[in-house]
């Protein structure tokens, strides 16, 4: 997790115990992620600056620094070699974390204004933009895919099976479209950030009433609605292969799961 402490802190979602602290952003920390070996972090921030963590030793490894406003939104690519991050000076910016170069391997400059939300495939970013538009980069093919949605948008991830792009937008909308075409499969009310569950049957979405819905992927129906608290509902994640949630709201992380869920191992 990470806030406005300026810190992110390491947990145990099962047993709720805090595992280690990581200092060293100057501002509020605004998103993280992790790599595919969970050796490694990365960060972004209201300093401008994207962080690459040790998360064994809770230090800062090296700092990118390039964005020109408040960074958004970071990921890692699939073999953790790339940080990509989007900011509100309304570029995506790629880092090589094997290097020591300061600047970007590659900047994209396309949005008219700022990034909201980035997610990164094998071979493809996909953003959000408050100027309403979807954006899917082919990096394999170096083209550049844009849908119209015309709301600014939240929040942007692919389906599983990768066929799909799923984007929430500040007109209280969430669209699923087909990844080729760009056809609208469907839409449905949704708020704030959005998820797809572990077997891209039912969309989660946050909202500002304090409710997290779930809604059906192929009818478009509502089929659950989690009172999560009072205030604004700010992120959701969904486990990528088991029946869980995290929540986060009100200062506090939620974790919600099936009742029959048995966690593995000691947790």
């Amino acid at each position: 997790t990470c806030g406005s402490d300026k810190s992110l802190k390491l947990w145990n979602p099962h047993k709720g115990t805090a595992l280690r602290t990581y200092q060293g952003h100057g501002y509020e920390v605004l998103d993280a992620a992790g790599s595919f070996d969970n050796s490694q972090l990365c960060s972004c921030g209201a300093d401008k600056t994207v962080a690459l963590w040790d998360v064994a030793t809770g230090q800062v490894v090296r700092k990118y620094r390039g964005h020109a406003g408040k960074v958004n939104c970071v990921q890692f690519n699939e073999e953790a070699t790339i940080i990509v991050s989007g900011s509100i000076d309304s570029t995506i910016r790629c880092w090589d974390c094997r290097s020591r170069r300061p600047d970007p391997v590659q900047v994209l400059d396309e949005a008219k204004d700022g990034v909201s939300s980035v997610k990164v495939s094998d071979h493809e970013i996909l953003s959000g933009s408050v100027d309403g538009r979807v954006r899917r980069y082919d990096l394999r093919a170096g083209q550049l895919y844009s849908d119209y949605i015309g709301s600014p948008i939240t929040s942007v991830c692919f389906s599983k099976d990768g066929q799909c792009t799923l984007a929430a937008s500040l007109d209280s909308t969430l669209r699923l479209l087909d990844k080729e075409t760009g056809e609208l499969l469907g839409d449905t009310a949704y708020r704030l950030d959005c998820v797809l569950s572990e077997q891209d049957t039912h969309v989660g979405c946050a909202s500002e009433d304090g409710n997290v819905y779930f809604w059906d992927l192929v009818e478009g129906s509502l089929a659950l609605s989690l009172a999560v608290g009072r205030s604004v509902v700010q992120s959701l994640s969904f486990h990528p292969t088991l029946p869980c949630l995290l929540a986060a709201t009100e200062g506090h992380i939620q974790l919600w799961r099936e009742e029959t869920f048995q966690p593995e191992g000691d947790a």
